[in-house]
């Protein structure tokens, strides 16, 4: 099991070095120059080369990428080009909300659809099993800023339930933090709820075909015993997504932090992409594939413990 851990970890340090590197050369090619958006059009060109020397951009771009890699390597990613503060520093205040968000929206979509799904695949045909396909069909249709508004509009404007701007954190109030980021979690969780759902109702089905299940079903187990087997046997399927909608997640999260005024990775992303900060782009990419490794491993492990010819591979 630890040989089979290390392969995934080893793979994962090579995915984190492959998309921060591409990351690094994509968005230097993509600004071409940051000085102009940090300093504005009025600013004269001796501005834009002493701005580009402190921010050592009139090096070569290799020397620039070996500087930056030999202090992400010790967890130092560099200072911010617009306010010149530590990039760790502002990730960390931000990652919090962030997380506080996807990792609720990942826990109501996993009981959500795992539930939904279970119950579609036990009983295909049934007008339950109707209505989550056209619900998944019809979700899928339907844009995400747009399901945000409505929830806005019924839970937060008209119900006066939660909310609609603001991040509360759990320091100051549990009781706010779980309102402040409920409308935004279910934002998110509606899409993924629908994709593990169809997901696991296509396993559950093909898992209650085999031979084995209608052996234990003729031994006279009774059904929640046989269901117990049906979910372990078919839980794979809605675990991958799981972790598949964890990173779609992450990305998912600077919509919804727009539209919900939440002080996340999100708005961070939005608000530097704007002016061409390089350094906190790079910072948030290289925390973002951490979290997205990290759940891959775990994802890996949780399906060699429950398979173990996975182990194998």
């Amino acid at each position: 099991m630890i040989g089979f851990i290390a392969k995934r970890v080893f793979a994962g340090l090579v995915l984190l070095i492959g998309v921060s590197t591409g990351t690094f050369f994509l968005a230097h090619a993509a600004i071409s120059d940051p000085t102009v958006a940090l300093l504005g059009s009025t600013a004269t060109q001796e501005q834009q080369a002493a701005l580009a020397a402190e921010l050592g951009l009139d090096k070569p771009l290799l020397v620039q990428f070996r500087d930056w890699a030999a202090g992400a390597v010790t967890g130092d990613l560099g200072n911010s080009w617009r306010n010149f503060r530590p990039v760790g520093e502002q990730i960390a205040l931000r990652v919090p909300v962030t997380l506080s968000v996807v990792s609720f929206a990942i826990l109501i979509s996993a009981i959500f659809g795992t539930a939904f799904g279970l119950v579609a695949g036990l009983h295909p045909g049934s007008a339950f099993d109707r209505t989550i396909r056209a619900g998944t069909v019809v979700l899928f249709a339907l844009p995400g800023f747009w399901l945000s508004l409505v929830l806005v509009i019924w839970f937060a404007i008209q119900l006066r339930w939660f909310p609609a701007v603001g991040y509360v954190a759990p320091t100051v109030s549990i009781g706010g933090w779980i309102r402040s980021i409920t409308l935004p979690a279910v934002a998110l969780a509606l899409g993924a709820i629908v994709m593990i759902a169809e997901q696991l109702r296509n396993q559950v089905i093909a898992v209650s075909s085999q031979d084995y299940v209608r052996t234990l079903r003729s031994r006279g187990l009774s059904d929640f015993r046989v269901n117990l087997h049906i979910l372990r046997n078919a839980s794979p399927a809605a675990l991958t997504v799981i972790a598949v909608m964890f990173a779609s997640l992450l990305s998912g999260a600077i919509v919804v932090e727009a539209i919900f005024s939440l002080p996340g990775l999100g708005q961070l992303t939005q608000s530097s992409a704007q002016i061409g900060d390089i350094p906190v782009l790079l910072g948030i990419t290289v925390v973002s594939v951490v979290f997205v490794v990290v759940i891959y491993v775990l994802l890996d492990v949780a399906l060699g413990w429950i398979n173990p010819k996975v182990r194998v591979k």
